[in-house]
């Protein structure tokens, strides 16, 4: 299989000018910290530079807005931020962020490891902000064309158009390319968007137009932190609401957060995942299941109980937690929509007529392959159909394409949990980064070593 470099020295230099060594579909925390990687490699390696380019969909740099919730914090610590991991020695230290900041000593005497999310998002911007020339915002990627050369595949064409005027569409060549599109908003069958029925992804822009009317319900579906975090904002938020969280077992269950458990997301962790038998990663992946997915943070478990215990002793049950339950249908409507729950142990059906209905259901993976174009053909899968990717984040791909294709996320099932989290963004920066110098400079030592025995 593919993992050849494709162009000699003497091409990329001819194509230097219009030729990119990466470009990035995407700009979110992951290929933020790459960027990063790669601007600190060519301040430190100017003679072997990499030449980048980012193209966002977003007009600005932005992670999760819709969930910044006041007061809500990171379930990971600071230290695993965008570069600790990988140097920490690095000015893009979220403790240089809070010395820039005049912040640090007021930081440290909080004695926490977990900053809000507002001020980690503020330290992305932070970040995002000194990269600006690697970055283009408001483009959104609509094509990958492979370009052909003598039967293979030496560069790509990544087309992207502007998200205020698709009209006006630009081609860029590059050598490699990295997807980091994130995740999509995962909803329940047959439940679609709309104007009262929000994802959490939208609950700080939906939210908001609804606080100067009377209100009567709002229904939360989901049983992990951004369920748990939407329940609190909501009861908060709207005083005169009854607020119902339908959750699929007895509660809400704690993430399991422990020392030993969280080694699984240790960077060793990630050669150990990789290197296991299939057999052995499902099995780690369903044991490790509770660190991350459908799991809230034990103080806000024990706050959300503590409020549905004061109001039974008060009478007046405004917040109200539907265990062993499910939804079974949304129905829209001019000034609502209509929420179909059943119980699980009893069967009794169940309509919540409410305001808006949340979403708390999670996210998928981004498919690389719908991005990829003719390219996804030449993608090597496994027999569960999943593509193959190699320890360096590269997808392997058929013999005749030289072209790099990395991936940011939607590696579970080969690098393991921790393949969409922050934990190890950093140190997975620094992996691809020495990928890209080892593909563009490996031809050239090639080349000379030809060059010396043809002399000889």
């Amino acid at each position: 299989m593919s993992r050849g470099l494709g162009q000699s020295a003497a091409d990329r230099a001819d194509e230097a000018a219009q030729v990119d060594d990466l470009i990035g579909i995407g700009f979110g925390p992951a290929n933020l910290a790459l960027a990063i990687a790669i601007d600190e490699h060519n301040r430190t390696g100017p003679a072997q530079a990499l030449q980048v380019r980012f193209l966002e969909q977003q007009e600005r740099f932005g992670w999760h807005r819709g969930m910044l919730l006041e007061g809500a914090t990171m379930q990971v610590s600071f230290l695993k931020d965008l570069v600790t991991m990988r140097d920490p020695r690095s000015r893009y230290t979220f403790l240089t962020y809070l010395q820039e900041r005049g912040r640090l000593a007021d930081f440290i005497n909080q004695k926490s490891f977990y900053p809000t999310r507002l001020e980690f998002h503020d330290y992305l911007e932070w970040c995002a902000a000194q990269l600006t020339h690697q970055a283009g915002y408001g483009r959104r990627v609509v094509a990958v064309h492979p370009v052909e050369r003598d039967g293979r595949v030496a560069l790509v064409d990544v087309v992207s158009e502007s998200v205020t005027d698709p009209a006006d569409r630009r081609t860029h060549r590059a050598r490699n390319v990295v997807v980091g599109t994130g995740l999509k908003p995962r909803l329940p069958a047959g439940v679609e968007a709309g104007e009262r029925v929000w994802h959490t992804r939208d609950l700080l822009f939906r939210a908001p137009r609804l606080t100067d009317r009377p209100h009567r319900r709002f229904t939360v579906v989901g049983a992990g932190q951004s369920a748990a975090e939407a329940v609190e904002y909501l009861y908060r938020t709207f005083p005169d609401a009854e607020i119902c969280a339908v959750v699929g077992r007895y509660g809400y269950s704690p993430a399991d957060d422990s020392p030993f458990a969280n080694r699984i997301f240790d960077p060793s962790a990630v050669d150990e995942f990789f290197g296991a038998p299939d057999e052995a990663k499902r099995t780690l992946l369903g044991q490790h299941a509770n660190t991350n997915y459908a799991v809230v943070d034990g103080d806000l478990i024990e706050q959300l109980y503590r409020t549905v215990y004061q109001e039974k002793v008060a009478g007046t049950e405004r917040l109200r937690i539907l265990n062993a339950s499910r939804l079974t249908g949304v129905e829209p409507g001019e000034d609502g929509a209509r929420a179909l729950v059943r119980s699980l142990t009893t069967g009794e059906e169940l309509v919540l007529e409410s305001d808006a209905v949340v979403l708390a259901t999670g996210y998928d993976h981004v498919d690389p392959r719908e991005l990829l174009g003719e390219l996804a053909a030449a993608c090597v899968t496994d027999a569960a159909g999943r593509l193959r990717v190699e320890r360096d984040h590269q997808l392997l791909t058929a013999d005749h394409i030289d072209v790099g294709v990395y991936l940011q996320g939607g590696t579970e099932h080969t690098h393991g949990i921790t393949s969409s989290l922050l934990s190890t963004l950093a140190v997975r920066a620094g992996e691809i980064c020495d990928s890209l110098l080892l593909r563009l400079t490996g031809d050239e030592l090639r080349l000379d070593e030809a060059a010396g025995l043809a002399a000889n």
